[in-house]
């Protein structure tokens, strides 16, 4: 099956995957015991089969990294969605779009080697980023968070690891 055909046949169950759990607020347990949605691509043809992530794919393709998160091996992205993309000021998206090292720095603290799954904590736990800072791991007004962003509870598992799907874009501390 080519890639077309394949992001083309995921599309449905990655818009229903993600789509049922985002406004939803759940236990714990029920959150924990959503089922991961099996992708059969890699990361970025995951994304790109995601509508409520072409915002983010649009910044991976400016800053080069599509093919390193496509092809390393892994790792947890956690994504945010259009939404929280939109949610910035202007004047702060259009600087960090502005400046490929900054995007690229902003986009890599969005990824953490291995596979991480931020929904089984409660206590907060970090994790290292690869833009070299650290997220942290918490459960906080019944949403499993990555610092302040709500985690949706549906995520995805790729070929080369795990996409969460995030209400807010996560800022490292430059």
């Amino acid at each position: 099956m080519n890639l077309k055909k394949t992001i083309l046949a995921s599309t449905t169950a990655l818009a229903c995957s993600f789509g049922a759990a985002v406004n939803a607020q759940t236990s714990f347990v029920d959150c924990v015991s959503t089922p991961v949605t099996v992708f059969d691509g890699n990361i970025v043809e995951a994304a790109l089969a995601t509508p409520a992530l072409s915002t983010l794919v649009d910044a991976v393709l400016a800053a080069g990294l599509d093919d390193a998160l496509a092809n390393t091996d892994n790792i947890t992205v956690y994504a945010p969605t259009n939404d929280a993309f939109a949610a910035m000021p202007a004047d702060v998206t259009g600087a960090i779009l502005a400046d490929v090292d900054l995007l690229t720095t902003v986009l890599t603290y969005h990824v953490s080697s291995g596979a991480h799954d931020p929904r089984k904590f409660v206590s907060p736990v970090k994790r290292n980023t690869l833009a070299g800072e650290y997220v942290y791991y918490s459960r906080n007004d019944g949403h499993p968070r990555v610092n302040t962003a709500a985690v949706q509870c549906a995520g995805v598992k790729a070929s080369n690891g795990y996409v969460w799907l995030l209400d807010s874009v996560l800022q490292p501390g430059f």
